[in-house]
């Protein structure tokens, strides 16, 4: 005796209803994590009339506080081991290029020094990031 003989063959639809609804828990947690996932460190920046910077790919973010310290990314550096660090990470990099956001309580001196480090560093690009200004 054959499988199929009684009449009953197989059914070849997917069902795709779990699929729907596994997809719509995923967008929706998504959709709340998002706004989350915010990086870098809160400063509050001057606020300035520019034009926004249109690049390739994501430029290393360089944050300076109002307590005078540096951060790449997220992560906290010595200001004298700030060249040996973009060093290393613009090493494999083809775009050597960097955003700097700093307080806008911090001195003008110091954002100096930093700036300094980045060019000694072979950074060749440098981005200020600023607020824009609500007329």
């Amino acid at each position: 005796m054959d499988v199929g003989e009684s009449g009953q063959g197989y059914l070849s639809d997917i069902n795709v209803t779990p699929l729907v609804d596994v997809m719509l828990v995923l967008l929706i947690i998504f959709m709340v994590t998002a706004p989350m996932m915010m990086h870098g460190v809160k400063v509050n920046l001057p606020k300035t009339e520019s034009k926004s910077i249109k690049t390739k790919e994501d430029p290393l973010l360089l944050t300076i506080t109002k307590q005078k310290l540096v951060f790449i990314e997220d992560y906290k550096v010595e200001l004298k081991a700030l060249k040996k660090k973009l060093k290393k990470i613009f090493a494999n990099r083809a775009e050597k290029e960097i955003l700097l956001q700093g307080d806008k309580d911090v001195p003008y001196g110091f954002i100096m020094k930093v700036m300094s480090q980045v060019k000694e560093a072979g950074i060749t690009k440098v981005g200020m990031i600023t607020e824009p200004l609500h007329k």
